[in-house]
């Protein structure tokens, strides 16, 4: 059976993983056969009121959060070897750019949490494909800068973030949320999702090719 990684960035799109991106992500490497592997960083996370879209100034945990997503079933990334996996898919919401890396606050100069920037670039180099959703395409292009050029990859049409992820050395293409962008040669796999999705319809249909895509290069 294949093995896959899903790592989570918290419960909730302001402040952590989207949660329909999450749960379709689940579904699909479930009704796939595949085995899943919920996993996040075990960090302090800015909590967003989703009414008011505004900070508390609370703090609560991501690995807590997300353990809300996987029913309990988590563990900590900081745990999880490339040798445990046969292939690793972030969903989006803003805890990929928030909490998974710094992206949404430093852009171009961002990094990515040590833990999960090692799990990975070790699931890349052992030939295992990596899948990112809506915002996290972002990870790849940090991920691969300075490391290897041309990982292409989608946001969908967004035309300031595409420049943004240019300049890192990543080659963007525009896809709608149904479709996929798929890297043969870094086997890297994306998909706009609520970048531009209008519902989760649209979500679901892009994150099922994402996922059959993914377990084909995991072979």
């Amino acid at each position: 059976m294949v093995k896959v990684g899903v790592c989570l960035s918290g419960c909730g799109v302001f402040d952590g993983s989207e949660i329909t991106e999450a749960v379709c992500t689940l579904l699909a490497l479930d009704r796939a056969g595949a085995q899943v592997v919920c996993m996040a960083p075990d960090m302090e996370l800015d909590v967003i009121d989703h009414v008011t879209q505004k900070a508390t100034g609370e703090k609560r945990n991501v690995l807590v959060e997300s353990a809300r997503i996987a029913r309990g079933e988590i563990v900590d990334i900081a745990k999880v070897k490339a040798s445990d996996l046969d292939a690793l898919i972030f969903p989006g919401g803003f805890g990929a750019a928030k909490n998974l890396c710094d992206f949404a606050a430093a852009g171009a100069d961002g990094k990515i949490h040590p833990e999960v920037a090692r799990l990975a670039w070790e699931v890349h180099q052992a030939g295992k494909p990596l899948g990112a959703i809506c915002i996290a395409p972002a990870l790849m292009a940090l991920l691969f800068k300075g490391r290897e050029e041309g990982v292409k990859l989608t946001i969908g049409t967004d035309e300031g973030t595409a420049k943004v992820l240019e300049s890192l050395g990543a080659v963007h293409e525009n896809h709608a949320p149904e479709e996929i962008c798929v890297d043969e040669k870094h086997k890297v796999v994306t998909t706009p999702a609520y970048m531009l999705a209008q519902g989760p319809a649209q979500v679901w249909a892009g994150i099922e090719r994402l996922v059959q895509a993914v377990l084909s290069m995991a072979g």
